[in-house]
């Protein structure tokens, strides 16, 4: 038997959780020892049936549940299972999901006991060993951030932000339940702004954690087995000099007391990088670091709607530059939905957010979560979004439903040929070439598939269309875009295999085999698959050696693609 059972229910199983593990570290730290607790962890696409018979064999007094937007659907269909198996038991929900509309859940859901609303570590240690030592009363309204029912209504305290440091989440149990997973770490909490359509600015102001021990967590996570390391952070640089004392640390560890291979992320806001940033990241090794950069839009009227205190130009230069470095993974966010963004508006910031070359742009579209003041300033921000989880925007006064229609097309389309990396070298060619913005290039072919009811094709059968559709632009050489793509495939399959229509029979191609085999220069790995193909535009041969892996081959770049080599093809065949 376990006292508490501390549940989390994660969106996808490569993802771990942080949230569950602050409480029970807290438990551990806050309750008497005599109190035992247990996380179970799962994700939103196992079977509920066998999470809850696990958390009913444990026959806890406590059970507490981390409540986000991706996964409330599915927490409270499965507290109400465990209640109506468990009656004597408590329920107790907690997280950002629930922190903001405390009152309606209670209201809602008869199952639930208590809700914590903002910080949990302490309250909910405080609420458990009140609930497990039967006290009631004073006792209970006492803990920060209690929401609960008495007989003349309910009791909602306002979300709690605790001043001091919070226990750390890393302990022993943590590690044993890890198992390679994407991990999370959290160097400060509270964010420097204040935007619109998001909570982060509602938790106070923010407050840096020692960063030293920051450090020492680093290295316990890089040796973990893990091969991600996700900084929660809401501004990461919000403090610069603290950040590039943190990059700098990694770079000096990079291979040493960070096994090469593990990446960090961290979210940033990109007009905050100091030259001095710059310096330090540009120096970064390859690899060692991933950054995401929210854009949201390039509106300047939308931006000061939703509060968002934003040097565009130094933004996007600054983008520009960190991507040049070419030593990191570099995403970029924009926000379909906001005020005063129409289609046109949209566009243009698209196209600028795209022009840069991040690794990846993505296409979000508006939430409008409790607590945040575009949903509760309805009048100052009109419009129409699910009522259910993640009430996600249906339309606004600036972008009809149809509108709204387009922009996903352009955001699968953004996916599938941009985002995924498989069609770099021939999207690079196309946007060259063709007389269209990015934009109106991935809303054509994503109204063209979603009019041959094309969406969810295999690899191979999307190349296909993919090249039907932009050969018949009059600027685009077949040739070329055809070659292009044959280097896209070299490029990013493991084992360098082609669809049949970018196949070419060529004499060539077992003459450069021979050529490359016998020079010792070229020649490849016993383990490595390479392809060779003659490109159709010019007089040259391209090959690429797969099927290896980092640890094998340097020519396998940390990127996750394989290196293309070019050779004159005159050199061989005339000989």
């Amino acid at each position: 038997m376990t006292d508490i059972v501390i549940c989390m229910l994660n969106s996808q199983y490569i993802h771990s959780g942080l949230a569950p593990w602050c409480l029970f570290a807290g438990i551990k730290e806050y309750c008497t020892k005599d109190i035992s607790a247990k996380v179970i962890e799962s994700n939103i696409n196992a079977d509920m049936e066998k999470i809850a018979d696990e958390i009913v064999s444990e026959s806890p007094a406590v059970i507490g549940f981390c409540c986000y937007i991706w996964n409330i659907k599915k927490v409270l269909p499965l507290a109400k299972n465990i209640k109506e198996r468990l009656p004597g038991c408590t329920v107790i929900l907690g997280g950002p999901e629930v922190s903001y509309n405390a009152e309606d859940i209670l209201k809602d859901n008869a199952f639930v006991d208590f809700v914590l609303s903002g910080e949990g570590e302490r309250s909910f240690a405080m609420l458990c060993s009140a609930v497990i030592s039967c006290k009631n009363g004073k006792a209970i309204t006492d803990i920060p951030g209690i929401c609960m029912r008495r007989e003349d209504g309910y009791y909602i305290s306002e979300p709690y932000i605790s001043e001091d440091q919070p226990v750390s989440p890393f302990t022993d149990e943590y590690f044993e339940a890890l198992h390679g997973r994407i991990s999370y770490i959290e160097s400060s909490r509270g964010c420097p702004f204040s935007c619109a359509f998001c909570l982060s600015g509602r938790c106070g102001s923010v407050r840096f954690f020692d960063i030293e021990e920051t450090k020492r967590n680093i290295l316990r996570l890089a040796n973990s087995g893990t091969k991600t390391i996700k900084f929660v952070d809401r501004t990461f640089n919000a403090n610069k000099k603290r950040a590039s004392e943190i990059w700098r640390f990694i770079a000096s560890e990079y291979g040493k007391g960070i096994p090469e291979g593990v990446c960090v992320h961290f979210e940033i806001g990109g007009d905050l990088l100091s030259d001095e940033c710059l310096d330090v990241l540009s120096s970064m090794p390859e690899g060692s670091i991933q950054l995401e950069v929210g854009i949201q839009s390039f509106n300047e009227k939308t931006l000061d709607a939703i509060n968002r205190k934003t040097d565009s130009e130094k933004l996007y230069n600054n983008i520009k530059k960190i991507v040049s470095f070419g030593n990191m993974h570099i995403h970029t966010d924009l926000i379909a939905g906001l005020p005063f963004e129409d289609l046109d508006s949209f566009r243009f910031s698209f196209n600028r957010a795209y022009s840069p070359g991040a690794d990846m742009l993505q296409l979000g579209f508006l939430k409008l979560l409790h607590g945040a003041p575009m949903r509760m300033e309805k009048e100052n921000y009109p419009c129409e979004f699910s009522k259910d989880a993640p009430y996600e925007v249906i339309s606004t006064p600036w972008l009809s439903k149809d509108d709204i229609a387009k922009l996903k097309l352009v955001d699968t389309v953004n996916d599938k040929i941009s985002n995924s990396g498989r069609f770099r070298l021939s999207l690079k060619y196309l946007t060259e070439v063709l007389n269209i913005s990015p934009f109106d290039m991935f809303l054509g072919f994503g109204e063209y598939l979603d009019k041959n009811a094309k969406d969810h094709l295999p690899l191979f059968d999307l190349a296909r269309v993919y090249y039907d559709f932009f050969s018949a632009y009059p600027e685009v050489d077949k040739d070329i875009l055809s070659d292009m793509m044959v280097c896209d495939f070299f490029s990013h399959s493991r084992y360098g295999k082609l669809p049949p229509f970018l196949k070419r029979e060529a004499p060539e191609a077992k003459r450069v085999l021979e050529h490359l085999a016998h020079d010792p220069k070229t020649k490849k790995k016993d383990n490595a698959v390479r392809s060779v193909a003659i490109m159709r535009s010019q007089k040259v041969a391209v090959y690429s050696d797969s099927g290896i892996s980092k640890d094998d081959d340097a020519e396998f770049t940390k990127g996750g693609r394989y290196v293309l080599h070019f050779t004159d093809l005159s050199e061989i065949t005339d000989k």
